[in-house]
Parts: structure tokens; sequence; C-alpha cells
């Protein structure tokens, strides 16, 4: 039970690590990683609390206390990847709708006669 509980805090650790490197970089955007970076501290908190994890184990009706982490941490991140999900349904969104926009502009530019547009151009 120990070795799998020092795994998942070294995991946690590096996972907090590789968030707060990458928010350093600006390869990730700050409220993005606040999800990567409760995730992560959920499962420090969880590897390294062994009375909570027995807690939980008997209320998932577990044998094995190590099993309750990992199916937490499953639900953690499945709940993660939604929030995601969402996020990224929603800029495909904003993104069609921006490119229907560029599409009407280009043709009411098109549209516009020649001598319209020398006149509108100051020349």
């Amino acid at each position: 039970m120990d070795r799998l509980l020092n795994v998942m805090t070294f995991f946690s650790v590096s996972l907090i690590a590789l968030v707060l490197f990458s928010v350093r970089r600006s390869h990730i955007r700050v409220e993005y990683s606040v999800s990567w970076l409760g995730a992560a501290v959920t499962l420090l908190l969880l590897s390294r609390s062994r009375n909570t994890l027995e807690w939980l184990a008997s209320m998932l009706q577990l044998t094995y206390a190590p099993l309750a982490l990992l199916f937490l941490v499953l639900l953690v991140f499945l709940v993660v990847f939604y929030r995601f999900s969402v996020i990224i349904s929603e800029l495909k969104d904003a993104n069609i709708a921006l490119a229907q926009k560029v599409a009407i502009l280009e043709y009411r530019i098109e549209s516009v006669p020649n001598n319209e547009k020398v006149k509108s151009t100051g020349a």
C-alpha cells in the first residue's frame, strides 16, 4: 500500500511542477491550469492521508484503500476532461461564428463597386 501511495505522491508532485512550469513558460493559460492544479493537489492530499483513504474505501465498500484513491483520481480527471471538452466546444462555436462574420464582411467588401471603393479611400 505504501509503495502505491508513494508513486501517486510522486506523480502528483510531478504534475504540479509540470503545470507550474508550463504556466511560467506560457504554454498553458492560468485559467486552464487551475483544473490541473486542483486535480494534482487532490491526488497529493489523498495519497498522503491514509485515514481519509480508508474511510473512503469503507464508504465505497472496497477492501483495498489505494483502490479508492485510484477511483477518485479517475473521477477527478474525468471532471477535468469534461470541463475541457465544454471549453473546446465553446471555442469551436465561437470560431464558426467568427468565420461566418468574416465571410459576410468579405462579401460586402467585394460587392462594393470599384468607384465607391476609390471615393471612400480618398484617392
